[in-house]
């Protein structure tokens, strides 16, 4: 059985610190492979500044080509709407029966787990792996039996300032992959 973790977001964009992170979860968690999970509308997030899910999902397939152990998966695009994580873990269980997946979330989305759909019965039925947040307290224990904290680098780099940088034509080369930053840039500035 191929041991996978699954790190949902919207990349809105990729940045060097989605990258950084799901290679030192990879590492410390001994997984076979961390997928990077593009998702649609979050349904507990404003859908504004979205891109198409395609171009997400293509940015973060460019920016891990090559990488091993890291997957860009688009499993969760091709799902019925709205998206959530309970729906997606059981689609995936049910696809991928050869695979455990462990859910990778930040300690922020910890804090706010129990409004999740079926939040519940994630916990009962998935590993969950927590990695800290710019920002975010520390976790309350005792936790589920299958719920651990993991530590890991606190990587205070967002999308949404990215964004915002790109706006203010400010320099992002050191936020972004190289292989997609001309056109991160050129497809912010078109929507600003």
């Amino acid at each position: 059985m191929k041991r996978i973790g699954i790190l949902g977001g919207s990349y809105n964009p990729i940045h060097v610190g989605h990258i950084q992170l799901a290679e030192h979860l990879l590492r410390v968690l001994s997984f076979d492979e961390v997928w990077l999970l593009v998702s649609p509308h979050n349904p507990l997030k404003p859908a504004n500044d979205l891109l198409p899910d395609a171009i997400r999902y293509q940015w973060v397939a460019k920016s891990i080509e090559g990488m091993s152990g890291l997957v860009a998966s688009d499993f969760e695009l091709g799902l019925p709407q709205p998206s959530y994580t309970y729906n997606t873990l059981t689609q995936l269980t049910a696809t991928y029966p050869q695979n455990e997946f462990t859910l990778l979330i930040g300690a922020d989305n910890w804090q706010v787990f129990h409004k999740w759909f079926r939040a519940e019965d994630i916990i009962n039925n998935y590993r969950i792996a927590i990695y800290p947040r710019p920002g975010s307290d520390a976790i309350a224990t005792p936790l589920p039996p299958n719920v651990q904290v993991i530590d890991a680098p606190l990587i205070d780099i967002s999308s949404t300032m990215i964004r915002q940088k790109i706006r203010n034509h400010e320099n992002i080369t050191h936020l972004v992959p190289k292989v997609i930053q001309q056109e991160v840039i050129k497809t912010y500035l078109n929507r600003s």
